[in-house]
């Protein structure tokens, strides 16, 4: 399993490479392929910062533009991604700087929601009716309650559990030492338990 991972994310590497060479190279439509290939990564990863749909639409679409810009600046040996992350986390954390007030908690989760389940499969189609309303009841719970964490516990609680990113994944793209990943995880983990638990 870890070593099928291991040669996936190898190849993507590699493909990842071969177009930023292209980009490079001033063939600009080679960029196209990467943002395609990650722009829906990106947009929750936003979402999951700034917590609001048109902010994070913008802000990934921005970080994509800034990327390309800074082309020139990226090291061939590290995950475009993870390079690309840092772009995106700073441009949210600056969004977020600017802003005098947060959106709505409870307006948050009643209307983003949907968008969050769509990027997990929760349970199988073929599911009884009963069965289906009261795991999408308790889903929308559990994401009110995420929505409810500090945005650092969010984006690492989402980093590991959405992405399934490795410890030593999350540490490069927060640029934090692998133990304060695990840190910070278990107690975003354990204030979303008592946060969850209050809602049901």
């Amino acid at each position: 399993m870890i070593e099928g991972n291991s040669i996936n994310d190898d190849l993507a590497n590699s493909e990842d490479q071969e177009i930023v060479s292209l980009c490079l190279k001033g063939e600009k439509e080679a960029y196209s392929f990467i943002v395609k290939k990650y722009m829906k990564r990106a947009y929750f990863n936003a979402l999951s910062i700034v917590k609001n749909h048109d902010d994070a639409l913008d802000i990934s679409q921005e970080a994509f533009i800034q990327a390309y810009r800074a082309i020139a600046k990226f090291d061939m040996r590290r995950k475009f991604y993870t390079w690309y992350y840092q772009i995106l986390r700073n441009l949210c954390i600056n969004h977020l700087r600017r802003k005098s007030k947060f959106i709505d908690i409870g307006k948050f989760a009643s209307e983003n929601s949907d968008e969050y389940c769509d990027s997990i499969e929760l349970i199988g189609s073929d599911a009884d009716p009963s069965v289906l309303a009261e795991q999408n009841e308790m889903t929308q719970k559990l994401w009110k309650a995420i929505s409810l964490l500090k945005s650092s516990e969010r984006e690492i609680l989402l980093l590991k559990e959405i992405e399934n990113c490795s410890y030593k994944e999350i540490s490069e793209r927060l640029e934090i030492p692998i133990g304060t990943v695990m840190s910070r995880l278990f107690t975003a983990r354990k204030h979303l338990k008592e946060i969850f638990g209050k809602l049901i």
